[in-house]
């Protein structure tokens, strides 16, 4: 899988909120999560290595969640083996006010899978 076609993949299923998909689909066992510093303090290691962790670290984050209002994946921008989306959301986390969510995530494709994503925030 080309990198165009990684990142058309991601934005479709990204848009309808089908995150194991992706990483069923698309991620190496031995990826690597890199969350922003500001990551600690929401709770969330900034680094997470292999698939299982960051499948389960993502699953962990959406059970926090009570309800997305709202959530977006821009149209992916492809150079050579990476690809960056803007990702948007509007969710309410239980026990917390209402918030407004926003990063660019930048994922790294080598040989047909992604082996690393990295979220600025």
């Amino acid at each position: 899988m080309t990198t165009q076609e990684a990142a058309a993949f991601y934005h479709e299923m990204a848009n309808q909120r089908k995150f194991i998909e992706i990483q069923d689909a698309l991620y190496d066992e031995n990826v690597v999560c890199q969350e922003s510093e500001k990551a600690t303090s929401m709770g969330l290691a900034i680094f997470t290595n292999g698939l299982e962790a960051v499948k389960a670290k993502g699953v962990a984050r959406r059970a926090a969640i009570e309800t997305v209002h709202s959530y977006t994946c821009s149209e992916p921008i492809v150079a050579g083996e990476f690809f960056s989306v803007v990702l948007k959301q509007e969710v309410t986390f239980k026990g917390k006010p209402r918030i407004s969510l926003e990063e660019i995530g930048v994922f790294h494709v080598k040989n047909d899978k992604i082996i690393k994503e990295q979220f600025f925030y």
